[in-house]
């Protein structure tokens, strides 16, 4: 190996996608001390932290639970708010996952081998957090099978097969149904790196169980290579799929603001947009905190860069639209709605959503800050500050002012309510951290297979 690595070629058109020439078994010691050796002090404060916000949460989800929905800021006008900002907040971060690891894998782009384990997680973790919001928000969570269309002795009484709000709960647990497969999936060859590896009992035993036998044959390769392309073309369609059916929550009612036609794209858009702003939180943070520098480079942050740049020009130009769409229709209400989110009471909400999604992005197109980890860390937050204001304008500004000038009312989120929102981020950070001390947080076996790209 070493005679070969003298003999390399490095091009100087592309790149190297992991650095330091690292050979196959260097791979594999770098990525499973994570799981073998203590965690590091940034670990356990960035642990604690969550963990702290967890706890945040769930008081205030007792609290609602015991107490009822009154806690919170809701009122006659203003039925749905923070709890169902959260809901399309969330399932928007769990979309970049399945698009790095299905729909580029499609495109054969090499680069998401360092990132695609970690995103894949990210969706897992994500959706769960949005499932909670809709259970939370029914007021009674224990009744929340009431929604499942099952078998039941109570006459006629079965679910509105035509609310959205059922074709949400199809598309979202086959959406996550889907990328638990995906996800174990790709984790199996690298189990069984780990079963091999470990010197603990109980980790070689669970290690074993999970890993299904896995041999490294030609045989055990080649289908695996086939199920997993399989897995990737049903779960690509899915990427479009979720957020329009969540955007029918919204498009298929009446409420000025709401009724368009522009928000399937415009959701899936802004899905995966904020999605690879997420990934691009978590990425510098693990890199940071698990010394993988090497594995996740500057030219792996600036490629997912490039992708938020474009989706954020395809949210900018739907903003754009939505504006239009709203005066050519000559419909009063739906020209007041527009003024309304601009120059009405909560416009600084609306400029916020503008500044952070639309102007932010425009950043990008400068190599400069591209490839200024700093700078992109701080960007991207700010993406996903944007983006959930943009779920708070769509559902709390089209509400508060609707047909009768009589029912107009204002909304303030409780301290229940940003309890509950804190929390989510709490769950969201202590699963994923987790997640990197339980299992390969890179794919060892996919990272392998680019150590020679542009070597050659």
């Amino acid at each position: 190996m070493k005679l070969a690595l003298e003999h390399q070629a490095v091009s100087s058109l592309r790149q190297p996608l992991i650095e330091g020439e690292k050979s196959y078994s260097e791979v594999t010691t770098d990525i499973c001390k994570l799981l073998d050796n203590k965690p590091g002090a940034g670990w356990w404060i960035a642990f604690s932290v969550s963990f702290c916000l967890l706890i945040v949460g769930a008081i205030a989800t007792t609290y609602t639970v015991t107490t009822g929905i009154g806690t919170w800021g809701l009122n006659k006008t203003i039925g749905w708010a923070f709890d169902i900002t959260n809901f399309v907040f969330w399932i928007g971060i769990g979309h970049a996952g399945t698009f790095i690891s299905a729909v580029l894998f499609l495109f054969n782009q090499k680069w998401r081998t360092s990132v695609n384990r970690s995103a894949e997680a990210m969706t897992l973790i994500a959706v769960m957090c949005a499932g909670l919001f809709p259970v939370i928000h029914m007021g009674r969570p224990w009744l929340f099978y009431w929604i499942l269309p099952y078998p039941n002795a109570r006459g006629s009484l079965w679910v509105n097969f035509r609310s959205p709000l059922v074709w949400d709960f199809f598309a979202i647990s086959t959406y996550f149904t889907i990328s638990l497969v995906f996800w174990y999936l790709g984790l199996v060859p690298d189990l069984a790196t780990a079963r091999d590896r470990t010197v603990s009992k109980f980790k070689r035993g669970l290690y074993r169980i999970f890993s299904l036998g896995w041999n490294g044959s030609n045989r055990t390769w080649s289908r695996y290579e086939t199920v997993y392309l399989v897995l990737a073309a049903l779960a690509t369609p899915l990427v479009l799929s979720v957020h329009s059916i969540v955007s029918f929550d919204f498009a298929t009612s009446l409420i000025p603001g709401w009724h368009s036609t522009i928000f399937p794209p415009y959701f899936v858009a802004g899905a995966v947009f904020s999605g690879f702003a997420m990934v691009m939180t978590l990425m510098i943070l693990v890199r940071k905190l698990m010394h993988l520098e090497q594995y996740i480079t500057e030219r792996h942050l600036e490629n997912m860069c490039k992708v938020t740049l474009l989706t954020g020009s395809i949210v900018t130009i739907a903003y754009l639209t939505e504006v239009f769409i709203g005066f050519y229709s000559g419909n009063p209400n739906e020209m007041f709605v527009i003024l309304n989110r601009g120059l009405g009471p909560y416009a600084w909400a609306y400029w916020t959503m503008v500044t952070c999604n639309a102007i932010v992005p425009q950043l990008f197109w400068f190599k400069r800050v591209r490839t200024t980890i700093p700078v992109i860390f701080v960007l991207s937050i700010l993406v996903n500050v944007g983006m959930w204001f943009e779920r708070f304008v769509i559902i709390v500004t089209s509400l508060h002012r609707d047909f009768l000038p009589s029912s107009w009312a204002m909304y303030t989120p409780t301290v229940t309510e940003v309890g509950i929102l804190l929390g989510s981020f709490g769950l969201f950070f202590t699963l994923f951290l987790l997640f990197l001390r339980l299992f390969p947080a890179i794919s060892m076996s996919e990272v392998k297979g680019v150590l020679h790209y542009a070597r050659r």
